[in-house]
């Protein structure tokens, strides 16, 4: 029997990954009220240490990027420390860890934020409701504030500091998070960018400005080798509209292919296959995600966008949460569990921590 594309090597940059197989990010709720990671987060990562690369849940880079109630940050010296024993548990487990950056945008409520304040995006423009809030209630969306120029160079500049908070807590790197209704994806979509300045739709390159600024700011502090990015072109997620988005991500993508990135990471759908369209003008590793808003992805799934050449790695969330060691399930082609959908958002280890390896089950 052929071995499987997903479990080949690969060298990504200076990281020598012993499989294709990233572990997706994916919000969990595991963080204390400040944000700090709870202990039980280095538990759980340390478990999915087989993955070739894994990257975190979004993680905000300021209190005003915050999304939600119990998503971690990574502002503070607390945070920091928290961070740390993730990172020394995964790689006392022989594993690679990125960070991934995520500022809300619009984003979040106020009964959800550090602060208490409004979020901000680039238009006055609020995400379909209601919207979860803290302790599991639920409220009608806010309006958020417009975000002025100044509040623009804030979030580029809250980016490069918590990229740099990520290396000092032992990442291997970071992710920005462009995709999925947040931030970066709000300055690219059609109904979340009114903006007349230079921002704005109105001016050539507008849309993809604030994209570039920070892949740029964060790539120039870090290390290009150590930042990724990840987008979701016509991802319909939390209200989003891009009623043509291939233009608007060929430009971004060919402006940011030459500087050098760790990855791009693309997720793929049916009305545009960003993957297809997007590889000829991306010259760097290519991770995809194919189980976006749809089934989750399959280990022939995976199999299938390597060789077709679609992509050099393949993401996998959902499968990760209730597989902890999904590579060698995949090598043994092994029966996968499912998740445990009640504790998928609650805060302790059920559902999070509780999953049994292929080693324990055959010790029964």
């Amino acid at each position: 029997m052929n071995e499987l594309l997903l479990l080949k090597p690969y060298l990504l940059g200076p990281f020598a990954l012993p499989n294709r197989m990233v572990m997706a990010p994916m919000t969990r709720f595991r963080a204390h009220e400040d944000g700090t990671p709870q202990p039980i987060v280095a538990d759980y990562y340390a478990q999915r240490a087989s993955a070739g690369l894994i990257i975190t849940e979004g993680i905000w880079p300021s209190a005003r990027g915050q999304a939600g109630w119990r998503m971690p940050g990574l502002e503070t010296p607390e945070h920091v420390r928290g961070w740390r024993t993730v990172t020394e548990a995964v790689h006392a487990a022989g594993g690679r860890v990125f960070a991934q950056l995520m500022h809300g945008g619009r984003q979040g409520h106020p009964l959800s934020r550090l602060a208490g304040d409004l979020p901000s995006g680039p238009s006055a423009v609020p995400v379909p409701g209601p919207v979860h809030v803290r302790d599991g209630g639920k409220a009608d969306p806010v309006t958020p504030r417009v975000m002025i120029r100044a509040d623009i160079r804030h979030a580029v500049q809250d980016h490069v500091t918590a990229a740099r908070n990520a290396m000092a807590a032992g990442f291997d790197g970071v992710e920005l998070h462009g995709a999925n209704s947040y931030l970066i994806h709000q300055f690219l979509a059609d109904n979340t960018n009114l903006r007349d300045d230079e921002y704005g739709p109105g001016t050539p390159g507008g849309r993809i400005r604030f994209p570039v600024e920070v892949v740029t700011a964060v790539a120039d502090a870090i290390g290009a080798h150590r930042t990724g990015l990840r987008l979701s072109p016509g991802n319909p997620q939390a209200g989003m509209v891009e009623t043509d988005p291939g233009p608007v991500y060929r430009e971004l993508v060919e402006r940011i292919d030459g500087l050098g990135l760790a990855y791009l990471h693309l997720t793929d759908n049916d009305r545009y296959p960003a993957p297809a369209d997007l590889r000829p003008r991306w010259h760097g590793p290519l991770i995809v995600n194919v189980g976006e808003n749809g089934p989750a992805t399959t280990k022939d799934a995976g199999e299938a966008a390597l060789a077709a050449g679609r992509a050099d790695l393949v993401s996998y969330g959902r499968a990760f949460i209730a597989n902890p060691d999904l590579p060698a399930r995949f090598a043994r082609d092994a029966p996968l569990q499912p998740i445990d959908t009640a504790h998928l958002y609650t805060h302790g280890t059920a559902g999070y921590t509780d999953y049994p390896s292929l080693d324990c089950l055959t010790l029964r």
